[in-house]
C-alpha cells in the first residue's frame, strides 16, 4: 500500500489514517480518500475543524457511548460535516475475564464477538451508513481508534474483498498509537492516573486477535457477508458500498 498518500493530522488526534489502497482478493483497490478511520476527534479546535472539512472529509461517525459524548464531547459542529453517533450496544470490559493463558490477542477477540453479538443493529447501522455513496469521504471513530473503529473498519474491508492477513495488518498499525493514546488516558482518568495507565490488554492491538475475531465470526455466521446479513446489511447495500469505494 503506498503509504504516500496525503493524510490528515492535528496534535490531539493520534490514530488516524486512511482505508484506501488496500488490494481486494479479486485484484481491486480499495479508493484513497473515501473513508478514514481515527481516535476521537472531540478535542479538535474550531480551526482544525475547519482543515478536517477542508481535508475533504464529509460525515463524522461517532461510535462511542452516549455517556463518553457526554463526559468528553462531540466534534464541534462545523458547517460541511454531518455527524452521527452510532452506537453499538456492548457491555463495559471487564479485566477480570482476561485469561494469561489466551494472551491480548484471545481476550481482545472475545470483546469484540461480544460486541458484534450485542451490538448488530448499530453495526449494521453504521455498515449502511458507510455504504451509502452521499456520506463519503466519512471519518468513523470511537476513542483509541482501535476496538470498535477495529471492527467495523475490519467488516467493511472484509465486505469489499480484502484478505484476512490484509485486514488484521491494518488493525496492528494502531501500536504506532498505543504511547500517545495512554498518556492521553492517563492525563484524562484520575483512575487511570492513579494505576499508572489502563490494563495493558485494553491497550494493545496485535494482528492475531483480529484474525481470531474474525475466525469466529465466521464459525457463528458462515461468513462476514452472512453477518451483515443478520445485522440488517442486505445484498443491495454491499453493492453499493463496493461500487462506491472500490476502484
Amino acid at each position: 500500500m503506498d503509504q504516500s498518500f496525503a493524510t490528515f493530522s492535528a496534535p490531539t488526534v493520534f490514530n488516524f489514517r486512511d482505508l484506501g489502497g488496500h488490494r481486494t482478493i479479486d485484484g481491486r483497490t480499495v479508493h484513497y480518500g473515501r473513508v478514514y478511520r481515527s481516535d476521537s476527534l472531540h478535542r479538535l479546535t474550531g480551526d482544525e475543524c475547519g482543515q478536517l472539512c477542508a481535508f475533504g472529509v464529509r460525515t463524522v461517525l461517532d461510535l462511542r457511548r452516549p455517556h463518553e459524548i457526554e463526559r468528553d464531547g462531540r466534534i464541534r459542529e462545523t458547517p460541511g460535516l454531518s455527524y452521527h453517533n452510532i452506537h453499538p450496544l456492548h457491555q463495559e470490559w471487564d479485566s477480570a475475564l482476561y485469561e494469561p493463558d489466551g494472551g491480548p490477542a484471545r481476550y481482545l477477540a472475545d470483546r469484540y464477538m461480544d460486541m458484534i453479538l450485542e451490538g448488530s443493529e448499530g453495526i449494521g447501522e453504521a455498515l449502511r451508513l458507510v455504504a451509502e455513496p452521499t456520506s463519503a469521504p466519512l471519518v468513523m471513530h470511537c476513542f483509541a481508534g482501535k476496538d470498535r473503529t477495529g471492527v467495523l473498519a475490519a467488516l467493511t474491508l472484509s465486505l469489499l474483498g480484502v484478505d484476512d492477513e490484509t485486514i488484521a495488518a491494518d488493525y496492528g498499525r494502531s501500536e504506532a498509537a498505543r504511547a500517545a493514546l495512554i498518556a492521553q488516558m492517563i492525563s484524562d482518568s484520575p483512575e487511570f492516573a492513579r494505576a499508572g495507565g489502563p490494563p495493558a490488554q485494553i491497550v494493545a492491538c496485535p494482528p492475531e486477535a483480529m484474525l481470531l475475531f474474525l475466525a469466529r465470526l465466521r464459525e457463528r455466521f458462515g461468513s462476514v457477508p452472512g453477518f451483515a446479513a443478520y445485522a440488517g446489511v442486505t445484498d443491495g447495500h454491499v453493492a453499493s458500498l463496493r461500487a462506491h469505494l472500490l476502484a
